[in-house]
């Protein structure tokens, strides 16, 4: 199997982030802009966006996981 690229890795991100800060919205009670900012301020997001972790293949449950543990 062939590694994704860093260009193909920028187009699943923004939907990564929308599903998860979804759930964190309605998890945590928090508006969904306060959500997407935690995420982009995150370890999780910073992991995210590493091929190398392999983290984009997660859905939304257990990145939140991720983000509760690793923030």
């Amino acid at each position: 199997m062939n590694a994704i690229t860093p260009e193909q890795l920028y187009l699943i991100l923004p939907y990564k982030v929308s599903q998860l800060s979804m759930l964190m919205a309605k998890k945590l009670g928090m508006p969904i802009l306060d959500a997407i900012r935690a995420i982009y301020r995150s370890n999780t997001y910073r992991d995210l966006a590493r091929e190398e972790t392999k983290l984009w293949h997660l859905g939304p449950v257990a990145l939140f996981e991720y983000y509760q543990q690793y923030k």
